[in-house]
């Protein structure tokens, strides 16, 4: 998690920042209308929910913690991601490996020894993106399994992952997407689920205990990025040490063959003299 997530004062926190992007969509009456807007489509009921659902598969495993998870009374999972760059490359989030990792660790929590592939659930990876992910300039870029000789012809494992470009500005999208990329990205609510998204917002900053979290994460995030610096001067300072040790190693071990070349040059000489006697 990026350290500059933190750096905004808690009046100042968005939609699109970490922490009330998260506290806003754990309401799951909102966290649907955010969906359904998004998808166009019905998404049942959410009856599951959470904020930061953390998945951790192995004890020395990368683990992976979803922004919001959330599965719908139709058996379907969703992760929710708001994304930021913060000042990093695209490159440098590797986001198809991302939402590859982020769909593997959700498919491997639902079944259990014994149980068919077949009661694995559907699983939507969604990337609300405040910058074009793929520079094409689409509104959104959706991605299933196709088949490369056949392109009609779906795998129909279950699986999609969609990337929503906030900043598209070109022809006709819904109306209700077109107002929520526009809220996104300039912060103006003009239809009824934006609003909603913008009151959640607005009680959100006078939520004293909210504060209290996000201050507390701000705390904790600030000092493993003071103690991380701090281990990554330690091993620079072991580094120059080391290097210049293996300079002076260096150093002497040129001194003691310029030495041996020496001896080697007046043995020669004191050969050649002993021969011309």
């Amino acid at each position: 998690m990026s350290e500059s997530i933190y750096k905004k004062s808690y009046e100042e926190l968005g939609f699109t920042d970490y922490f009330m992007f998260g506290k806003v969509m754990e309401d799951p009456k909102l966290c649907h209308d955010v969906l359904e807007c998004l998808l166009q489509m019905p998404v049942g009921e959410i009856v599951d929910n959470q904020r930061e659902k953390e998945f951790r598969h192995t004890r020395d495993g990368k683990y992976v913690r979803l922004d919001i998870f959330s599965r719908s009374d139709k058996g379907v999972s969703y992760d929710t991601e708001m994304e930021n760059l913060n000042g990093k490359s695209i490159e440098w989030h590797a986001y198809p490996r991302r939402c590859r990792y982020y769909q593997a660790n959700m498919d491997i929590n639902f079944l259990n020894a014994g149980e068919p592939y077949a009661d694995l659930p559907e699983s939507n990876v969604i990337f609300i993106c405040t910058f074009d992910p793929f520079g094409l300039g689409l509104s959104q870029y959706t991605f299933r399994e196709r088949c490369d000789e056949k392109n009609s012809l779906l795998l129909g494992d279950g699986t999609a992952k969609y990337f929503f470009n906030c900043t598209y500005k070109g022809g006709e999208i819904p109306e209700a997407i077109r107002m929520l990329y526009d809220y996104i990205e300039t912060g103006a609510a003009g239809d009824e689920l934006t609003k909603k998204i913008e009151t959640a917002v607005d009680m959100g900053r006078k939520n004293e205990l909210w504060r209290g979290e996000y201050l507390k994460e701000q705390q904790v995030i600030m000092e493993a990025v003071r103690a991380e610096r701090d281990n990554t001067e330690a091993e620079r300072k072991r580094a120059d040490k080391a290097e210049k040790r293996a300079e002076e190693g260096r150093r002497r071990a040129d001194e003691a063959e310029k030495r041996a070349e020496n001896a080697e040059a007046r043995i020669k000489e004191l050969e050649a003299l002993l021969a011309a006697k």
